[in-house]
């Protein structure tokens, strides 16, 4: 996993990249006609139903944009919201609201929609022991905003990128000659450049399971587009050996089913790749 830092890190990047795309040399609509003195307060506003998300970092663009905005916040990230709920107030110069009102509500409807899409499948998981995961299947630039949201719906992160874990999928696999092959030489790598990744390595069918189980140091098996029968023979096969994942036809009709096979984790790209965004708007209070 990213540390502290790393995290940090894509936020501030995030939050000033949005602020160029979206201001570039100014908010021309705003400098025309609102005074550069000009005080306001704006409320935002839910139009919908589900778990806010985006709070916390609606408040880190209202600063970046002007350390001058005030913000008081009624409902907290991860909170159950309804329509005509009110998650913070913003006060200060009109002109600085303004301007970072897009940023907040293209981030706060996307993140809300994921947490709340997680939500769902954490309830449906209740009474097993199976944890929600999500994926690298994110919209390229604002991947930390995407996994922030799962954590607030109650999910968990897997690997953020390709440099926190390693993951052996079909065709690493494949362009490495076999799967012990490319788990030894994966070993080899590790060795000779001193870090300490966790190896995850992808299974088809029960026979790659197989072949997996033979090597040392494997952290966690992928049962890509297993059915359950052979999800629950495979858990049978592995144990406490490694952990292992389901990933591959996960919805919300079957995600409990491949739980019970008794898998500790289920990986889902629709968490953050297929999710309508929550209806929000700043609305200025005259």
């Amino acid at each position: 996993m990213i540390t502290q830092e790393q995290f940090d890190n894509e936020v501030r990047h995030i939050i000033s990249n949005a602020i160029r795309e979206d201001v570039g040399d100014g908010d021309h609509s705003s400098l025309a006609c609102i005074p550069e003195n000009a005080r306001g307060r704006a409320k935002l506003l839910v139009k919908d139903k589900g778990i806010i998300g985006g709070v916390n970092f609606a408040k880190k663009v209202f600063a970046y944009v002007d350390k001058g905005l005030k913000v008081e916040t009624l409902i907290e990230d991860g909170s159950e919201v309804t329509y005509g709920d009110v998650v913070m107030y913003v006060e200060g110069p009109s002109q600085s609201i303004l301007k970072a009102e897009r940023t907040v509500l293209n981030a706060m409807q996307r993140m809300s929609a994921i947490a709340t899409k997680t939500r769902t499948f954490v309830d449906l998981l209740k009474g097993t022991k199976t944890r929600v995961l999500d994926t690298r299947k994110t919209t390229p630039g604002i991947r930390v905003l995407e996994k922030w949201a799962v954590k607030l719906g109650g999910g968990e992160n897997h690997r953020f990128a390709l440099y926190d874990m390693i993951m052996l999928k079909d065709n690493h696999i494949d362009f490495a000659g076999g799967i012990t092959k490319a788990i030894e030489l994966t070993k080899q790598y590790l060795r000779e450049t001193g870090k300490d990744l966790e190896i995850m390595v992808e299974a088809r069918d029960l026979h790659e399971v197989e072949e997996i189980l033979r090597s040392e140091g494997v952290y966690r098996i992928l049962l890509d587009n297993f059915d359950y029968e052979d999800t629950r023979k495979a858990v049978k096969m592995i144990g406490n050996k490694c952990l292992t994942e389901s990933s591959g036809n996960i919805n919300e009709t079957t995600i409990r089913h491949y739980a019970e096979c008794g898998v500790n984790y289920i990986s889902c790209g629709a968490l953050t790749h297929s999710v309508h965004n929550m209806d929000l708007s700043l609305k200025a209070i005259k």
